[in-house]
């Protein structure tokens, strides 16, 4: 049995500022933090006795939030760029207000990018695809991933065996600091057991 348990990253400073996020390097804030330590707290004593491995984005908000995770569950995270959050292109280091105002195509479908040098959410996929088939070979029977909130609901599709085109109708969304838990059984069936579970965070 593989127990796979995401980690969308607690409250940023963006969540607070009305600033992009996307590839920013935002710190958390104080209650970021203070829900970074819940959430460690409490996945150590839930998972006494298992060993985990911990890979996160390397965007200071997800890093923040995995190294807090990490001390708790005496690990250390494997910090991958594969699991930044989308990016958003000129959007970038600029205001929420300035990204509607200043969009250059209306998101619509999986392929539309909001500005000429963003992600889309298909590219996004495609990053993860990768990273995704490697974790379902990996020897490790416990993974830990920290991420963001947009990276992770395409990872929840992919995990589900659905297509980006899925994404045109349906989404999979979390919450800062949500906690997830999927299971592969020894007949290979994948197993959404709880999705962006926020009781970590109180």
């Amino acid at each position: 049995m593989k127990n796979i348990i995401t980690i969308q990253h607690t409250e940023s400073v963006h969540h607070k500022n009305g600033m992009v996020g996307s590839w920013t390097d935002w710190p958390l804030s104080d209650k970021g933090r203070l829900q970074a330590e819940r959430i460690g707290e409490k996945l150590k004593e839930e998972t006494e006795g298992k060993t985990f491995v911990l890979y996160s984005s390397d965007l200071l908000r997800a890093k923040e939030t995995a190294q807090i995770l990490g001390r708790h569950l005496a690990i250390t995270p494997v910090f991958l760029d594969v699991l930044r959050e989308r990016n958003l292109g000129k959007a970038v280091g600029k205001s929420v207000a300035w990204l509607r105002e200043n969009m250059e195509c209306q998101e619509k479908t999986v392929d539309d990018r909001l500005f000429s040098d963003a992600e889309s959410r298909r590219d996004v996929w495609n990053r993860l695809k990768d990273f995704h088939e490697k974790i379902l070979m990996d020897d490790s029977e416990n993974i830990l991933i920290v991420s963001h909130g947009d990276t992770l609901s395409i990872w929840n599709a992919l995990f589900l065996n659905l297509t980006p085109e899925h994404l045109n109708r349906a989404d999979l969304f979390g919450m800062a600091g949500g906690v997830s838990f999927f299971q592969v059984n020894p007949e290979g069936k994948h197993i959404l057991r709880r999705l962006s579970d926020l009781s970590y965070i109180r």
